[in-house]
């Protein structure tokens, strides 16, 4: 597979010859295919296998569409329910699965075992004249999806009609054609799939660098030489013997945001506001945020200003960012803590390389009470004691992890864009192949 961007993927797609000939299928989702193959309607070729059952036999694998990964059809039973409460349908090794609940996800599976699977799953049994490895690969298809998921709009929880899938029309070359296919797409599949894991892998070794490099840079500075100290907090160990170690509340003003009243969403003073889920790392969402009411005490009270720290209590506890102004008037909802320099003495730029190396370290998470919720409260986040450099190195360690991060974090970019393209090529030849736009008989031969 070629790596330039330059290269479209209908290039790397018709690389690969077309068939001879074509004609018309008459199916929309289609177009045109092979002369020599069918068009047949499914439930001709792959009858729904319709059975009822009230609970789960003993010892049968029970798949849901929680157990099937979208457009690829691994299964994994790894966590299996202790019971079953919905009624439930069987399948044999051999059927093929297709999740009719949002099928734009495209859930679909060939098992090699028999199981009980959900009710949110149809069942095909293909026929002799159709094999699983086809069929399966024409359900993944993103046209086939497309068609599908077209039954559903308007729908509240889109679900498409087993009676309308059944009743689909889909291509059917020969059988042994359809083996070939099969063959050929399980071998390029599988060396796509292997690229995607090791761009994926190197995702997760440059994230493990990015934490491991900041997290080194807020707890023990920048020269290898400074003298150390024990700081007497087990998470953090020796520090830089100059460097201090204080509560957060002696640094900055610890606000959590206003209480959300749905009764006082229009007032006399409305104005925008941040959720937790507007803050992400070093990222915030002004678009389309929502509005309540601000009295005018209160508006002095949750603004925001340039320079201010937004800190998660939930969710992702302490996701942090910075508030820069970028529109001009703000608020925040009571799901964010607001931090703000007490002085000019502080960095909130390395407050913030601080707050990413506790959240990824897990400190706050250890902090929780296993008992409930995991959330950072204000009265936790005030009496954290950190570790403090002087101003100047606090300055030059931001700028040093904006630098280095900069370049873990355009090495990241460029692994996901690659992870895309190959994803979307793996989805084009997905397509190309069951639909007849390319001939791959010979490459199997």
């Amino acid at each position: 597979m070629s790596s330039n961007p330059a290269v479209t993927l209908e290039a790397m797609v018709r690389r690969f010859k077309p068939y001879p000939a074509y004609k018309d299928s008459g199916v929309e989702w289609l177009g045109m295919i092979p002369a020599h193959w069918e068009v047949r309607r499914l439930k001709h070729v792959a009858p729904i296998r319709v059975t009822r059952l009230s609970e789960r036999p003993d010892g049968v694998p029970y798949v849901g569409l929680e157990h099937i990964e979208p457009w690829t059809g691994r299964v994994s039973l790894d966590i299996q329910p202790e019971g079953v409460d919905s009624v439930v349908g069987s399948f044999s090794a051999g059927d093929v699965l297709f999740g009719k609940l949002r099928p734009y996800l495209a859930k679909a599976a060939r098992p090699d075992f028999a199981g009980v699977c959900s009710s949110e799953v149809v069942v095909f049994a293909p026929s002799p004249s159709c094999t699983q490895g086809y069929l399966f690969y024409c359900f993944v298809s993103k046209p086939f999806v497309e068609w599908a998921d077209s039954f559903t709009y308007g729908t509240k929880m889109p679900r498409v009609n087993p009676e309308q899938l059944g009743n689909s029309r889909v291509p059917l070359p020969p059988e042994p054609e359809q083996r070939a296919i099969t063959a050929f797409l399980d071998r390029e599949i599988a060396r796509i799939d292997s690229l995607i894991a090791k761009k994926e892998r190197l995702l997760e070794v440059l994230q493990e660098r990015r934490v491991a490099l900041i997290t080194h840079a807020v707890t023990k500075g920048l020269d290898p030489n400074a003298p150390m100290k024990d700081s007497g907090i087990q998470w953090l160990g020796d520090i830089p013997a100059h460097w201090s170690l204080a509560p957060v509340y002696s640094r900055y003003d610890v606000q959590l945001g206003k209480m959300l009243d749905s009764k006082r969403n229009r007032g006399q003073f409305p104005g925008q506001y941040l959720r937790n889920v507007d803050v992400q790392w070093d990222a915030i969402n002004t678009k389309d945020l929502p509005q309540m009411d601000f009295s005018p005490f209160e508006r002095e009270r949750y603004r925001l200003r340039p320079g201010d720290l937004l800190v998660c209590e939930g969710g992702e506890i302490g996701r942090t960012a910075i508030w820069r102004g970028e529109i001009e008037e703000c608020f925040y909802q009571k799901a964010l803590h607001r931090l703000r320099p007490r002085s000019e003495t502080e960095v909130p730029r390395f407050f913030y390389y601080l707050m990413y190396a506790l959240a990824k370290g897990g400190v706050f998470a250890a902090g929780a009470n296993p008992n409930t919720i995991d959330h950072l409260t204000a009265v936790q986040l005030r009496h954290y004691r950190l570790p403090f450099p002087p101003t100047a190195e606090k300055r030059s360690i931001a700028a040093y992890l904006d630098e280095e991060t900069g370049k873990i974090d355009s090495r990241v970019g460029s692994a996901r864009e690659a992870i895309d393209r190959l994803k979307e090529f793996r989805a084009a030849l997905i397509s190309a192949a069951v639909t007849g736009q390319i001939d791959v008989r010979e490459e199997v031969a």
